[in-house]
């Protein structure tokens, strides 16, 4: 199954959430006579209700619908250009430039609790090495001894590497030796799964700045990519918890994982435009195959085509 069709069926829930009531809309506002006049009231409302219900959020609601509203005169699909504003919403994320050459690439993998974290390091890295690369993973999140185990379960199953230390470790020093290591066995990326934390809690956010600036003395501009892992079915509240945590962790992109689990796929919007952050990668399933490098354009294809 292709990338497309992994990501249509991650986002079927949503799709089924939005589509009957999104077709009528649709129907309403493409009538030859409608095409030519700005969008009605009761057509904007009803497409207000209708993308916030999706979790597209309100910031996002009202940017999509007011350049909806202004371009309704040129005879265009409701449906087209509403696909066109969820495009621009993501083209108009500005990626951070790769560190290009660097070897090797460090990246971080930053959440809190139960989002799916330590599972997407695993699937991460099998994707990885599915692309030509030999990724080495690295167990920083030291104080949770069942975190360990679980990610030497999936680098078992990717077939990569993986640097632990024991229970208890300082996990910036775990961080150092990964970096060394993954040097000497000249592996490329080393993936860093951290203990989950909450933005709130100072100690270990200070713990995350120190690994932060042990890995860049491990290796030059390391880390060069922070990727932080969101749930996608806790909608809204999870882009305000990324937001305040993104502040203080250098976050580079997003993750979004347990797609397939939820109606508010529509959250991708939101975390775009509020958090500015590009979203590289979600998860559709449990599997190890089951995380996908993310499209806007077929995110949009999936989520408003007319037929599957």
């Amino acid at each position: 199954m292709g990338f497309f069709d992994r990501l249509r069926e991650g986002l079927s829930r949503t799709k089924q959430q939005i589509v009957g009531r999104f077709d009528e809309i649709v129907q309403r506002a493409d009538s030859a006579e409608q095409r030519t006049r700005p969008v009605d009231v009761d057509t904007v409302e009803a497409l207000e209700e209708l993308l916030v219900s999706a979790d597209v959020g309100i910031a996002a609601t009202e940017r999509i619908v007011t350049a909806v509203k202004a371009k309704s005169r040129r005879g265009e699909s409701l449906r087209d250009l509403v696909k066109d504003e969820i495009r621009e919403v993501f083209d108009s994320v500005v990626a951070a430039t790769p560190a290009n050459g660097r070897r090797p690439h460090v990246t971080l993998i930053v959440g809190v609790n139960g989002t799916g974290k330590t599972t997407t390091v695993g699937k991460l890295a099998n994707l990885l090495k599915s692309e030509g690369h030999q990724p080495l993973i690295c167990a920083a999140d030291t104080f949770r001894a069942a975190a360990v185990e679980q990610l030497e379960i999936w680098a078992q199953r990717a077939g990569v590497d993986i640097v632990r230390a024991k229970d208890g470790s300082d996990p910036a020093a775990v961080v150092f030796d990964a970096i060394q290591s993954g040097k000497a066995r000249n592996r490329n990326p080393i993936l860093i799964d951290t203990a989950g934390r909450l933005h709130n809690r100072v100690n270990l956010m200070n713990e995350l700045e120190k690994i932060r600036r042990v890995a860049a003395r491990a290796a030059e501009g390391a880390p060069h990519e922070v990727l932080l892992v969101l749930d996608a079915t806790v909608g809204q509240n999870g882009v305000e918890q990324a937001r305040e945590f993104t502040s203080v962790a250098g976050v580079t992109g997003i993750v979004l994982t347990k797609l397939d689990g939820t109606a508010k796929g529509g959250v991708a919007v939101a975390i775009a435009n509020d958090l500015k952050l590009p979203i590289k990668y979600v998860g559709v399933g449990e599997g190890l195959d089951d995380l996908i490098p993310f499209s806007a354009q077929e995110y949009v294809d999936a989520l408003f085509q007319e037929k599957w």
